[in-house]
């Protein structure tokens, strides 16, 4: 059984080596000096797990890699300036000119960029595909194909896939795997303990918390870690600072407290939502059709939602989204304040087109915070009478 308590605490803080500090120090410097040949030569061999330079290894950052990689059962993990730079490097450690690679619909808009625009310039293909169903999967996969990308939920309208069944299915090809585990966090869900091979995180999110850090995170196996630092992160340098390693080791310790304070919360409020007559859908993992896969897969809900406003024009949902007092109108989530990202946002009323659309223009997302449930239901109540 996993110790969170230890994990979020204590793991990898050795507090005899810094004078018994009982917070971790920032060790803000960029590289590190020797006495000797020897220990410089020494240091040099390994960057991944010596201090030599902070773009490889930095005492601070490498307490955070440590409890990434327990409370995601991982052998190892590398942190990143943002989470589309963790991805990124997943995805291009994993495929080469020719190749192919097998998505799922709705990925976050970064991930769809770098597959269908950015890697299409050198030669990788990419297929994007309804992955709530296994077989739509099964039925994309070409000779080349080296990578399936995934996103269990995804972070608008929260879809999953069934991440053992698509592990078995990959491994039995000989197919690398990746999971975006942004919205259920580590606590909620454990990718490669149901055979994914890789997972990623937007550390912005719920593992910092405090909406004063981007970072990313990625874990894997001794081995694929090594690859991934030997390549794209080492060559690329999209490293995480000491002084953001340390806001997030800071941020992490009320990360159970929080992940149960919001879902308490998300859940009285997709209850409220349900029931009113302005709302004409509600998308949450734990209340949608995929429910079941939620409850076989994720030990419990996380804090963000999204709803439909019912109205047929922008003018009623930006009314709703103008009217909220105690909800932030923003694009990110996983703080501790409550933000609303309104879809209508993306586009105005003159361009949009349903049909080219994946999302619905009245479709806002909502992240719940810490505030109290009471007062967050009050303004969506007093916000969805002005629709």
């Amino acid at each position: 059984m996993i110790d969170l308590s230890d994990i979020l605490n204590h793991l990898g803080e050795d507090r005899a080596s810094y004078q018994g500090s009982v917070v971790p120090p920032i060790f803000q410097t960029s590289m590190f000096a020797f006495e000797s040949v020897a220990k410089f030569r020494e240091s040099l061999k390994d960057e991944l797990n010596n201090p030599f330079y902070t773009r490889g290894h930095n005492p601070t950052t490498a307490i955070l890699r440590k409890k990434l990689a327990a409370l995601e059962g991982a052998d190892d993990c590398l942190v990143f300036a943002s989470g589309s730079a963790a991805i990124a490097a997943g995805v291009m450690v994993s495929v080469k000119q020719n190749d192919h690679v097998v998505c799922v619909q709705k990925p976050y808009s970064w991930t769809k960029q770098l597959l269908g625009t950015l890697l299409e310039k050198f030669g990788v293909a990419s297929t994007f595909v309804d992955a709530t169903d296994v077989a739509h999967i099964a039925a994309a996969l070409q000779p080349n194909t080296r990578l399936i990308m995934l996103e269990s939920p995804n972070s608008m309208t929260f879809e999953m896939q069934d991440l053992a069944a698509i592990a078995t299915l990959a491994k039995r090809l000989n197919i690398r795997t990746l999971c975006d585990n942004s919205y259920a966090s580590p606590l909620n869900q454990s990718p490669l303990a149901l055979g994914i091979d890789m997972v990623a995180h937007s550390g912005t999110k719920y593992l910092n918390g405090h909406s004063d850090v981007v970072a990313g995170v990625l874990c894997a196996s001794h081995s694929i870690i090594r690859e991934v630092f030997q390549g794209p992160f080492m060559t690329l340098g999209a490293i995480l600072p000491p002084f953001e390693s340390w806001l997030m080791l800071r941020g992490m310790r009320t990360l159970r407290l929080r992940m149960r304070q919001v879902a308490e919360s998300a859940q009285m409020i997709v209850a409220f939502l349900s029931a009113h007559p302005m709302v004409e859908h509600v998308y949450f993992p734990q209340s949608n059709a995929q429910q079941s896969l939620a409850a076989q897969q994720m030990s419990g809900a996380a804090g963000m939602l999204s709803i439909r406003v019912k109205t047929a024009d922008f003018a009623g949902v930006e009314r709703f989204c103008n009217a909220l007092k105690r909800f932030l109108l923003a694009c990110s989530w996983g703080g501790y304040e409550s933000l609303a990202f309104p879809v209508c946002g993306l586009f105005s009323s003159e361009n949009y087109s349903a049909s080219e659309q994946t999302l619905p223009f009245n479709l806002v997302r909502l992240s719940i915070g810490l505030e109290e449930p009471e007062l967050l239901i009050e303004d969506l109540a007093q916000a969805l009478a002005q629709v």
